[in-house]
């Protein structure tokens, strides 16, 4: 599944109106489910081999400007499903994080 670049930057950048920009990562996302990590895709590794992509379609998304793949729902399947994609990742560019985790490496 391919997704624009400008379509994954404006998901980035969207507000919710009830939010006050403190996420705890610990809040309740379509169903109540209550997650401690974010899985992240080292995009500068990533080979483009869309195996994530093909296990779990409603989280990662390959970018056709890069070619590479991006999460771009933390709640699009469920956390085994997820693990399963990063499991079948040939150069292990996907990793859970701590919500406090920056893209940039720095905690927060």
């Amino acid at each position: 599944m391919y997704i624009s670049e400008k379509s994954v930057e404006a998901a980035f950048s969207a507000k919710s109106v009830n939010c006050n920009g403190l996420r705890t990562g610990l809040e309740p996302s379509l169903g109540g489910a209550l997650r401690e990590k974010a899985v992240w895709v080292d995009e500068s590794d990533c080979i483009g081999c869309r195996y994530c992509a093909h296990v779990a379609s409603n989280t990662f998304v390959m970018v056709p400007e890069t070619g590479r793949c991006r999460a771009v729902r933390q709640d699009g399947d469920s956390i085994d499903r997820i693990q399963e994609a990063i499991d079948t990742c040939p150069v292990d560019c996907i990793h859970w994080v701590d919500f406090e985790y920056r893209d940039d490496g720095v905690e927060i």
